[in-house]
């Protein structure tokens, strides 16, 4: 005898255990989306991380040919004056360009988890909406 259909319980237990299916399946799509955003966010952190040595070293690089051209633009030849600048300018673009690349990572950075944060509060917004 089942006890349930008896008291007309049967539906709002259909209907609990088919919410409770659905949250699951909504929790683990959650943390599908959370897992691929970490690994972007740890990707970008490790590019920050290259691309911030990368900039120290070329700043000591481009400090060190920046006196050298300097040192150089007073030697008799004018051929070693322009060279030395042309060299210290090659540093300094690529420090630059650096520079450049590392704000850019920094700006992605700070929008991590956007999407899981966007979906979180679309599911609070509809959360509230039923109760």
């Amino acid at each position: 005898m089942n006890w349930l259909a008896l008291l007309g319980l049967d539906g709002w237990v259909v209907r609990w255990r088919a919410a409770v299916i659905e949250g699951a399946i909504a929790a683990e799509d959650r943390l599908d989306l959370a897992r691929l955003e970490w690994a972007d966010q740890k990707r970008r952190l490790g590019l920050m991380v290259v691309l911030v040595i990368a900039l120290g070293g070329l700043t000591v690089v481009t400090m060190v040919l920046a006196s050298l051209a300097i040192l150089v633009q007073f030697w008799d030849s004018p051929q070693r004056a322009m060279i030395g600048w042309l060299v210290a300018g090659t540093w300094l673009v690529l420090w630059a360009a650096a520079l450049i690349a590392l704000i850019s990572i920094a700006r992605k950075a700070g929008n991590a988890f956007a999407l899981t944060r966007q979906e979180l509060a679309q599911d609070w917004r509809d959360i509230k909406e039923r109760l």
